[in-house]
C-alpha cells in the first residue's frame, strides 16, 4: 500500500516515483497551463481534459496538445520529454515549452468545453478535426490549425440539453463521432449531416435490459443517426475496444455495460460495489475491463468471462480517470520482452478499428490459450483521483489465472468446484459462503467460468441475482461499510449514504429487483469484497494540490492534469533527455 508518514510528508507533492522498471521525474519544461500560469480557480467549472494528436509532419515533432481550463481552451504543440534542436547551442530553456503562443485560443461564453477529440485518421500538418462537447449540450468542430470553425452540432439544444459528458470519433471512420451526455443518453452523429431545425423524432430500434436505441423518424439523412438511452442518471463515459467492435459504457448507476457497437446487443454488465462508475478503459488486446468512481476502488472485469477479476484499493476518494500502459505491458517467454513497437503502431492499436495482427498482441493472443504455458504476461495500468493521487498497479498471472497454481493432481472441474462459490453463482456443487473459511487470496477462482461465460450471459446474471441469499446481505454489508470506514476518510459526503439518498430509489424504477444492491451484492454481477482478490498500487503518491483529472500514457512519458489547469509530464526512466538548468 501506499507510504504514509506524517503531516508533512503526507501533504508533500511528489516530483518523482520509482518502479520497477526506473526512476519517473517530473519534467518542469513540459508544464502546460494557462499563459499566465496562475493556478485556476476551479469551483463549479468542468474537470481539465487533455487530447493529443500527431501529424506526422515532416520536422519530427508532429504532437499537439489540447486542453481545456474553465471557459478556455488551448491547442499548443507539445514537447513532451524532446528538446526542440535549435541552431544555437541548446541553451536551458530550448525544450521548454512557450505558453504565450498557443496555436490556437478560444473563450467561449455562456457554455464551458466539458471533453474534446482529435481524429487521428484524417489528421495532417495542415489540418486537424477537433470535436468539443460543452456544458450546455452542443458539439463543435473545428480545426485548431486552420483556426476554423466547421460546424455546431445540438446548436439548439434541441436534441439534448444535459451537459456533454464524452465524446469521441468512432474508431477507424472520418465522419462519424459518439456522444455522451448528462441526461443518460448517447447520439452517434455523421459531420456531413445537418441536426433539423426542430426537435427529432425517433422509432426504436432495439430495446433490453436497462437500454434502448432509437433511430431518427425523418424523411431526409439527419442528425442523431442513433439515440441510445443507457441505464439510470448520467452516463459519465464511454470507451471503444481496441478493434473498435464493442462500446463500454460507466454510467452513474453505478453500472458498466458493454454492447457490441454494430448489432446493439448487449454483451456484459458489471455493478460497483457502490456508487456511480465514473471512468473506464480497455486492455491493449481488448481482453480486459478497468472501471473507477465513487466507491473509491478500480475494478478490472474479464471481458471474455464477463465477470470481475480483482479490485484495487489505493485512493481514499473518487477514482476519476483509468488507463492502462500499452508500453509497459510485458509479455514474457523464455527472455522478458517488452510491449514493442512503434508510436505510429500504438496509434493504430488504441485508436481505429484496423487489423491489428502485430507481434505482440499474437504474443497476448498466444498467452491465453492453454497450450502455452510457458509464456506469462503482465498488464501495467494507472488511475488518477479527487485524493491528487496517482496509482499504479499491475495485473498479474496469479490475479489473471488463479486456477493454475492449484491445478496439482486436480482437474480444471475439480479445482473450480473445490472452493465455495459466492451465493447466487450457477456453479456444479453450490454451498453457501459461510460453510467454510475463505480461500487464500487470490480469490477469483471461487467465480466458475460457467456463470457467465458468453454473450448471452445476461439470463444467468440475472438468475443469479434472484437466487441470491439476501438474508445474509445486511450483516456482510454493514461488516464491510464498517471496515471501509475504519479503513480511509472521504473528503466528501461518504458515498454510501450518496447512493442510498439519491441513486438507489430510480435504480428500483429501471429494472426492478434485479438491479436492487441488496439482490446483485454477492452475484457475479457485483461479487463480495472477500471472493475477489484485492490489489495493492505498487505506487500511490500525491502528485497535485488539486483533483486529478487526466492520466495518459505515451511512449516516453506519461502525463496527468488537476484541476487548477496544470498539464504536467513525467519522463519514463532511461527517456529524459538532460539538460543543465
Amino acid at each position: 500500500m501506499a507510504t504514509e508518514g506524517g503531516g508533512k510528508e503526507m501533504n508533500e507533492i511528489k516530483t518523482q516515483f520509482t518502479t520497477r522498471e526506473g526512476l519517473y521525474k517530473l519534467l518542469p519544461h513540459s508544464e502546460y497551463s494557462r499563459p499566465n500560469r496562475v493556478p485556476f480557480n476551479s469551483q463549479g467549472s468542468n474537470p481539465v481534459r487533455v487530447s493529443f494528436v500527431n501529424l506526422n509532419d515532416q520536422s519530427g515533432n508532429g504532437d499537439r496538445l489540447c486542453f481545456n481550463v474553465g471557459r478556455e481552451l488551448y491547442f499548443y504543440i507539445y514537447k513532451g520529454v524532446r528538446k526542440v534542436p535549435t541552431r544555437a547551442s541548446p541553451g536551458p530553456a530550448s525544450g521548454a515549452a512557450d505558453l504565450s503562443k498557443p496555436i490556437d485560443k478560444r473563450i467561449y461564453k455562456g457554455t464551458q468545453p466539458t471533453c474534446h477529440d482529435f481524429n487521428h485518421l484524417t489528421a495532417t500538418a495542415e489540418s486537424v478535426s477537433l470535436l468539443v462537447g460543452f456544458s450546455a449540450g452542443q458539439v463543435q468542430l473545428i480545426d485548431p490549425i486552420k483556426k476554423e470553425t466547421s460546424k455546431l452540432f445540438n446548436e439548439e439544444r434541441l436534441i439534448d440539453k444535459s451537459r456533454v459528458t464524452c465524446v469521441k470519433w468512432v474508431p477507424g471512420s472520418e465522419s462519424l463521432f459518439l456522444v455522451a451526455h448528462a441526461s443518460g443518453s448517447m447520439y452517434l452523429y455523421n459531420v456531413e449531416h445537418t441536426c433539423g431545425t426542430t426537435a427529432p423524432h425517433y422509432q426504436l430500434l432495439k430495446q433490453g435490459e436497462s437500454f434502448a436505441v432509437h433511430t431518427c423518424k425523418s424523411k431526409s439523412t439527419r442528425n442523431p443517426l442513433l439515440k441510445w438511452t443507457v441505464g439510470e442518471g448520467a452516463l459519465n463515459e464511454f470507451a471503444f475496444s481496441p478493434d473498435g467492435k464493442f462500446l463500454a459504457c460507466v454510467s452513474q448507476d453505478g453500472f458498466l455495460r458493454v454492447f457490441n457497437f454494430d448489432s446493439v446487443e448487449l454483451h456484459g454488465t458489471m455493478r460497483s460495489y457502490f456508487g456511480g462508475l465514473l471512468c473506464v478503459c480497455w486492455s491493449p488486446d481488448g481482453k480486459y475491463i478497468v472501471t473507477g468512481g465513487e466507491d473509491d476502488l478500480v475494478t478490472v472485469w474479464a471481458f471474455g468471462d464477463c465477470r470481475v477479476i480483482a479490485r484495487g484499493h489505493g485512493h481514499k476518494s473518487w477514482v476519476s480517470v483509468v488507463a492502462f500502459d500499452p508500453y509497459t505491458t510485458s509479455v514474457e517467454e523464455s527472455d522478458p520482452m517488452e510491449f514493442s513497437g512503434s508510436d505510429e503502431d500504438f496509434q493504430d492499436l488504441l485508436h481505429f478499428g484496423r487489423d491489428r495482427a502485430n507481434s505482440t498482441q499474437s504474443r497476448l493472443s498466444k498467452r491465453n490459450s492453454a497450450e502455452s504455458r510457458p509464456v506469462s504476461v503482465t498488464y501495467r495500468f494507472g488511475s488518477v483521483g479527487q485524493d491528487t493521487q496517482l496509482c499504479l498497479w499491475d495485473l498479474t498471472e496469479d490475479i489473471l489465472f488463479p486456477h493454475q497454481p492449484l491445478s496439482r493432481a486436480r482437474t480444471h472441474t475439480n479445482v473450480m468446484n473445490a472452493t465455495s462459490p459466492p451465493a447466487g453463482s450457477t456453479g456444479n456443487s453450490v454451498t453457501t459462503p459461510g460453510s467454510s473459511a475463505p480461500p487464500p487470496l487470490p480469490r477469483s477462482n471461487s467465480l466458475p467460468h460457467s456463470t457467465v461465460s458468453s454473450a448471452g450471459s445476461k439470463s444467468s446474471v440475472a438468475d443469479g441475482a434472484v437466487a441470491s441469499g439476501v438474508s445474509k446481505f445486511a450483516t456482510l454489508s454493514l461488516h464491510d461499510r464498517k471496515d471501509r470506514h475504519h479503513e480511509k476518510d472521504h473528503k466528501r459526503n461518504h458515498s454510501m449514504g450518496h447512493i442510498s439518498s439519491k441513486s438507489s430509489d430510480k435504480l428500483n424504477l429501471v429494472t426492478k429487483t434485479k438491479t436492487d444492491p441488496a439482490k446483485t451484492l454477492g452475484t457475479p454481477l457485483c461479487p463480495r469484497m472477500e471472493d475477489v482478490p484485492l490489489l495493492e498500487p505498487l505506487i500511490c503518491k500525491k502528485i497535485a494540490h488539486e483533483r486529478l483529472t487526466v492520466l495518459i500514457f505515451l511512449e516516453d512519458c506519461l502525463v496527468t492534469a488537476c484541476q487548477e489547469g496544470f498539464i504536467c509530464t513525467w519522463g519514463r526512466p532511461g527517456k529524459v533527455v538532460s539538460f543543465n538548468p
